[in-house]
């Protein structure tokens, strides 16, 4: 689950922007995100310049989770059995491949 990640990163986000960066389609992405709602994580609210748009905030719930999931990176890298290293070379290596792939679709 990636998209809380986007938001944890920079709040207030355009639902284009998002799905620009998980690489996923509005039809793929707005149900998510309307469940996220519905969970309390995230607030929906048309952009003041643009009301086509669409702008995602967390709420406090949604900040809240956040601290909640800070130690999932290193519980996952100790689970893994790889070090660090290996595993930002992988991750190196699935976003190649990833835009690779973009590009022939």
């Amino acid at each position: 689950m990636q998209h809380p990640l986007v938001l944890w990163q920079q709040d207030d986000v355009l639902v284009k922007d998002i799905g620009e960066l998980l690489f996923l389609d509005s039809g793929t992405l707005t149900p998510l995100l309307k469940r996220m709602e519905a969970s309390e994580l995230v607030q929906r609210t048309r952009d003041a310049q643009d009301e086509r748009q669409v702008r995602i905030t967390l709420t406090s719930k949604g900040r809240e989770l956040k601290q909640a999931a800070k130690n999932i990176p290193a519980d996952v890298m100790c689970a893994s059995g790889q070090d660090a290293e290996v595993l930002m070379q992988l991750r190196t290596q699935l976003t190649q491949i990833r835009d690779d792939l973009s590009k022939h679709s």
